[in-house]
């Protein structure tokens, strides 16, 4: 077992265009994901799935048992590889992720999925603080546009501001090609 691990964050059917909250470029994103996961598994790279649940039945989305919570089959896990169930837009928070990272002897973690400028920000900060090297592929991971103060910002401004923030102090940011090609 390598000392990285790929961590694939929130891939799941509710961001798909059929579910409850779809993000512009996930069919893109996913598909470079699948990419990185099918090389983390050639190279004995360490998978690890993180699948959101609303804490309750009642939640507009990611309600647990729901199709949108079921991770996406372009990215599904496959036996053996481990699928942390989180309340959070981090990753690590309330979860076994740092333990198993730990346990696995990991230094290295590589981030991929969505939303970029929640959970993937979240995600990626917590892995900084606890030390692990950081590199966060951009174009393996989505969002969806936002309003503020009356505003809309688009998807891409949304995701191309959140990328320069982590490229910034958090670690690399690249693209999959460039990823994969080392």
């Amino acid at each position: 077992m390598s000392q990285r691990a790929v961590v694939v964050v929130d891939i799941q059917n509710e961001y798909f265009p059929q579910g409850n909250f779809p993000l512009v470029g996930i069919e893109a994103a996913a598909a470079n994901a699948a990419k990185v996961i099918a090389a983390a598994r050639s190279n004995g790279d360490l998978v690890i799935h993180v699948r959101h649940e609303m804490p309750g039945p009642d939640a507009p989305i990611f309600v647990p048992g729901s199709d949108g919570v079921r991770i996406n089959e372009r990215v599904a896990p496959q036996d053996g590889e481990t699928v942390i169930v989180k309340n959070f837009a981090n990753s690590f928070r309330e979860t076994a992720l740092k333990q198993l990272l730990d346990d696995a002897g990991v230094t290295e973690v590589v981030v991929v999925g969505a939303m970029s400028h929640m959970c993937i920000d979240a995600t990626v900060r917590a892995a900084v603080d606890f030390g692990y090297t950081t590199t966060t592929l951009h174009d393996a991971c989505a969002t969806r546009d936002l309003e503020f103060g009356g505003h809309t910002v688009p998807a891409a401004q949304v995701h191309t501001a959140q990328m320069a923030a982590l490229a910034f102090m958090y670690g690399e940011v690249t693209d999959t090609a460039s990823f994969l090609a080392r």
